[in-house]
């Protein structure tokens, strides 16, 4: 029996919906798996602001310190979004978290659900097979360099893009020891011929294939991965890159598996790891009861898996996601045309079936 302390954080827009229905799975396990899994509940975001101010209340930080895993919502609101001026922003609660927490990895597992083969625009023939692992560096790179100001009068604005060798070496070695587990190919994702940070990063990587000599290693500039991702993404196992480059590459992959609501992620360090869907807040749905909290479940998987050890207990959560979709049931956002009124879901009604299942 595990006993594991949960801080769920449901931050903004649809993150309360999709983390309530998590909670209710991890009852679930709880129960079928003889578990004991207590919850504590935190602001993040926009939530956090109106509250009490900050976008990560003292509060929030030091119970995640003290948690055993950490099961995050969504950050966002767009009132922040048409004005930049705005000195205190949700997203710096994000940030900040993976900031003070270490987590220097996100994983992003983009794999796609045979029964969703036709909810993405790409053709059947080039999804067909695809199973990519991205290991995206977090807590570095041009969204945390320094200085980052605005200047002469507002006319000009500066962002800097720095890493440092161990930063790059530390997620490189998640990196690698990932494909060792799989297919034995890493593709590492950088801009080295333009930016000095990126011939960096290209240096630590080609130095440390004489550690994991089994692994074939190549690079891609990342105009090229970007390309390559839609004609091809079936030449990828283990995608390396870093902070910028795979948020913009990690969101393009989503549309491989037919919808950002089917896709989890974990953020890892060296102790406590956060795990959340990689969609957004979706204000213009948010309290509608329509959004799709199966990539928030998903992520439950990586939790049972990276954080408790439990591979029983993961395997069945992706099950019930598998029988819940070959059952025919889909929630609006991967909904077909022909797909009958009766089977797609409401947020609530997912959850259920997901718990009937497991």
């Amino acid at each position: 029996m595990a006993s594991k302390k949960i801080v769920i954080i449901p931050g903004d827009g649809i993150g309360k919906e999709v983390t309530s229905i998590s909670k209710l799975v991890l009852e679930k396990i709880a129960v079928k798996y003889n578990h004991n899994f207590s919850f504590e509940e935190r602001l993040i975001g926009h939530t956090a602001i109106e509250a009490v101010g900050s976008p990560l209340p003292d509060e929030t930080l030091e119970a995640c310190r003290t948690a055993d895993a950490i099961l995050l919502g969504a950050v966002g609101d767009p009132r922040y979004d048409n004005n930049p001026s705005l000195k205190v922003r949700p997203e710096q609660g994000l940030l900040k978290i993976r900031k003070e927490l270490g987590l220097f990895a996100n994983i992003r597992p983009i794999k796609l659900f045979d029964q969703l083969i036709h909810a993405s625009s790409l053709k059947e023939e080039v999804l067909r097979g695809s199973d990519i692992l991205f290991f995206r560096e977090l807590t570095s790179g041009i969204y945390f360099g320094t200085p980052r100001e605005r200047s002469d009068n507002g006319n000009t604005a500066i962002d800097t893009m720095i890493y440092k060798k161990h930063e790059v070496r530390r997620i490189a070695k998640k990196a690698f020891e990932a494909a060792m587990m799989r297919s034995k190919k890493l593709c590492s994702v950088d801009k080295a011929n333009v930016l000095e940070s990126s011939r960096l990063w290209r240096e630590i990587v080609q130095e440390m294939t004489a550690d994991y000599p089994e692994v074939e290693v190549t690079h891609m500039f990342v105009d090229n991965a970007s390309m390559q991702l839609i004609r091809d993404p079936k030449q990828f196992d283990v995608i390396l890159t870093g902070n910028l480059f795979g948020d913009i590459l990690t969101d393009e992959a989503s549309q491989i598996a037919g919808s950002m609501g089917m896709l989890p992620s974990a953020s890892v360090g060296d102790s406590v790891g956060l795990y959340e869907p990689i969609h957004g807040s979706a204000p213009d749905i948010a309290g509608k009861g329509i959004a799709n909290p199966m990539a928030s479940v998903l992520s439950l998987a990586l939790m049972m898996e990276l954080a408790f050890g439990l591979q029983e207990e993961g395997k069945a959560v992706v099950s019930a996601v598998e029988q819940f979709l070959a059952a025919g049931y889909r929630t609006v956002d991967i909904a077909q045309a022909d797909t009958a009124k009766d089977k797609i879901t409401s947020t609530e009604k997912t959850g259920e079936i997901l718990i009937s299942y497991l």
